[in-house]
């Protein structure tokens, strides 16, 4: 299936070919054509499966066709909230971009920076409002806007606004819209808060899920590297010493961890940045922003720092440090390999970390392969894993030997569409992404 088959107007279908973009992902080409209708919907997808460009093109679309002249000042049609600062300008940069043949105008709200050109923003009048929780009720409760003429309602990484308490708040802005209009909850995992939050906010939804191995895990080349924990920098080195390590994520697990390493690497001539929460808004923008555009080769982050962050063509993440929850290691690798190209997942393990790795081995069902071919290798640590595999045979992996090199696999088989259940929900799980090479809108489409 090509964009062209997906019934969009002609403006929206020329900036998709304007970015290269042929081919939808599985939840664009699975969503868009229930959205064009009007059906709410529930998404269970990780971020770089295309979920921005999956709500965004609908939106925009029906907004064009209901616009009756220029918006009104601080009263908006539609309202995107996200969890972070970085992923709402994410999504408000990728509405610009789908609607750059469009009349429509999108801001973006956000804590941490002054609300002056924020307010001026909305009293110039907007159609699109992408905006973090907090800084929408500060605005809500100083009347700067009001949202009683949303039409189209998006809740993006809801789960993750559970985790930092945003729920709440989710819930004080949701009063204030009305109850005819369209809306859209996406979030990464489906625990019993997100379960109710959607029955309450969705009216017969469509449901849409998209499983994480099959969208990115099974092009990455995954790889560990023993090393003792004193050796790590200069391994790191070693591995930036290859040019075709163009565009890497660096992940730690701790701020000083990130700074150290940034540090060193600064010293080695690496162009690097770093975000971190103890990072001012300025600086981890300059950063993402320096990354994008290529002026920085790598990017050292810790985890809370860069989910919900989506960037192309990340041709390497290196676990400086491996994660102690193996569903952080999937989210980590999961930064490479997107819109259909291919990525490598490179692991340090030192002695404290061999646990993890048999953990982070049992989730994803496979052996990941052991390079030997570095100068820092460290054989003891390597073998008191395999011991330790042994003694725990009982949960160990498939696989024959943890060094050759293995592809996860993943059915490509596609569930049918399910009938409305108790809920009204009508499920499409377990979509897989189409095996296709072609550019596919991912880049803050997460």
């Amino acid at each position: 299936m090509k964009f062209s088959e997906l019934n969009l107007i002609e403006p929206l279908q020329k900036s998709l070919l304007l970015q290269g973009y042929e081919i939808p992902t599985a939840i664009q080409a699975q969503s868009i054509p229930f959205l064009i209708k009007g059906k709410d919907l529930l998404g269970v997808a990780q971020t770089g499966t295309g979920k921005t460009a999956a709500f965004s093109l609908p939106l925009l679309q029906s907004l064009t066709r209901s616009a009756i002249g220029r918006p009104k000042a601080g009263k908006p049609r539609a309202l995107i909230l996200a969890p972070t600062r970085e992923l709402a300008i994410q999504i408000g940069d990728s509405i610009k971009i789908y609607g750059k043949f469009l009349s429509i105008i999108t801001t973006t709200i956000y804590g941490g920076i002054s609300q002056l050109k924020q307010i001026a923003a909305l009293n110039r009048g907007v159609d699109i409002v992408v905006s973090t929780p907090g800084r929408l009720l500060d605005l809500i409760n100083q009347n700067k806007i009001s949202l009683k003429g949303i039409e189209f309602y998006v809740l993006d990484e809801a789960d993750r606004m559970l985790d930092m308490g945003f729920i709440h708040d989710v819930k004080k802005i949701t009063k204030q819209i009305p109850e005819k209009r369209q809306t859209l909850l996406f979030s990464a995992t489906m625990p019993n808060e997100i379960a109710n939050l959607a029955k309450g906010l969705l009216n017969n939804p469509v449901k849409i899920e998209v499983a994480v191995q099959s969208t990115t895990a099974d092009r990455i080349d995954q790889q560990v590297l023993f090393v003792e924990k004193s050796k790590k920098r200069n391994l790191l080195s070693y591995i930036l010493e290859d040019k075709g390590v163009s565009r890497a994520l660096v992940f730690t697990r701790t701020k000083h961890g990130a700074n150290r390493v940034a540090k060193y690497l600064e010293q080695q001539n690496i162009r690097t940045g770093v975000i971190h929460g103890n990072k001012s808004q300025n600086a981890r923008q300059n950063a993402l922003k320096g990354f994008k555009d290529g002026k920085l080769r790598i990017l050292v982050a810790t985890d809370i720092a860069a989910r919900g962050i989506d960037i192309d063509k990340v041709t390497h993440v290196i676990n400086f440090n491996l994660p102690n929850e193996p569903e952080i290691y999937v989210h980590r690798i999961g930064r490479t390999a997107r819109a259909g190209l291919e990525g490598q997942a490179i692991s340090f393990c030192d002695e404290e970390e061999r646990d993890y790795l048999f953990d982070i081995e049992r989730v994803i069902r496979k052996f990941v392969d052991v390079r030997v071919e570095h100068p820092f290798h460290a054989q003891n640590i390597r073998d008191a894993k395999k011991s330790f595999a042994r003694k725990n045979n009982n949960r160990a992996t498939s696989g024959a030997n943890g060094e050759k090199r293995q592809k996860l696999t993943s059915s490509h088989k596609k569930k049918r569409p399910k009938g409305g259940n108790k809920h009204g929900i009508m499920e499409l799980k377990n979509i897989k992404s189409q095996n296709s090479r072609k550019k596919r809108p991912q880049s803050g489409k997460n």
